[in-house]
């Protein structure tokens, strides 16, 4: 079963449709090959495109999918797809960016109908070149996030060569890929590491190869896997309260909080889980004067952590 959530799923139908509106009679099995998916998911995809229309719903405005004998597919277009659009410049802008990000999606032809309507409409709204409004989430590879998606489709296992950042390592680790979603301008795969025996949620460009292993994933998913975000809460995991500058608020809206109180002075009071040391050494180096150590719960020398921590970056500019 693939395991998309919601925003997945409409991203690759709006991908897949122009693409068989502009290339008709090709088999389903060959269209579901081509973006990567099993031919049961596209026809439940196209089972909902077959819904799509206009109040009073009549079959003239119903986007229409036929699927001959032999299994080649049609779109037709519903009739209000012939009528121009009236947009502002501002709405022209702003199907421009949200259309460029539907070319990132496996299988979509770069050279193809939506592409084109693409640069028409670049041309009309004043954006010259291909490059000025450029929609990229993160730096992941095109074919790691292919073999993911693959993986995470078929319930197979991958190993992978992984960077992490918040504790600064390097570490080989055999995974079941669940589910692979964009968040916050990045890529990341929710899976099952048996390397950590738990699931853990990987940003697919600190992923630095990949090898398929070419077995069946060992651990099932739970039913909520598909409600699942980049940063989970564990039992046990530290505590910090920090007291923030006005010119610190940023922090609760760049990282989930377990509590925020404001004070009469403009301060902030916020208490954040810790996932790993490193990742709060960068935070309070970055904060500096502007966070204060309040308290911390199962983090021994919390109120000098930041200090330390900026002493050894210096330690390093100075030897060299």
């Amino acid at each position: 079963m693939s395991r998309t959530t919601a925003g997945d799923r409409l991203r690759r139908v709006l991908a897949v449709v122009p693409w068989i509106v502009a290339n008709p009679g090709h088999r389903v099995a060959d269209v579901a090959a081509r973006f990567g998916l099993r031919e049961a998911d596209l026809l439940a995809d196209l089972e909902v495109v077959f819904m799509v229309g206009l109040p009073p719903y009549s079959p003239d405005a119903l986007i229409d999918v036929q699927i001959d004998d032999e299994g080649r597919v049609s779109i037709l277009l519903a009739d209000y797809f012939s009528r121009p659009l009236r947009l502002t410049p501002g709405q022209g802008l702003a199907l421009l960016a949200s259309s460029e990000a539907l070319l990132s999606v496996p299988g979509t032809d770069p050279d193809g109908a939506l592409a084109r309507a693409l640069d028409k409409l670049a041309q009309v709204v004043g954006v010259e070149g291909a490059d000025a409004v450029d929609i990229r989430l993160g730096s992941a590879e095109h074919d790691i996030l292919d073999q993911l998606r693959l993986a995470a489709a078929e319930a197979t296992e991958v190993e992978i060569a992984y960077y992490s950042y918040n504790r600064d390592a390097r570490t080989e680790r055999q995974v079941a890929p669940w589910r692979v979603f964009a968040e916050s301008g990045n890529w990341y795969v929710h899976a099952w590491c048996h390397t950590a025996e738990g699931e853990r949620i990987f940003r697919v460009d600190r992923i630095e190869s990949l090898t398929p292993l070419n077995r069946p994933a060992r651990v099932e998913p739970d039913r909520d896997h598909e409600r699942v975000g980049v940063f989970q809460t564990r039992e046990g995991m530290p505590r910090v309260t920090l007291r923030l500058e006005p010119e610190a608020a940023w922090v609760v809206d760049s990282y989930p909080s377990e509590r925020v109180e404001d004070q009469v002075d403009g301060r902030l009071v916020v208490e954040l889980a810790v996932t790993e040391i490193p990742w709060l050494e960068r935070l309070l180096v970055s904060l500096g004067p502007q966070a204060e150590v309040m308290s911390a719960d199962g983090i021994e020398g919390a109120d000098h952590l930041g200090r330390d921590a900026a002493t050894r970056i210096l330690s390093r500019y100075q030897s060299n």
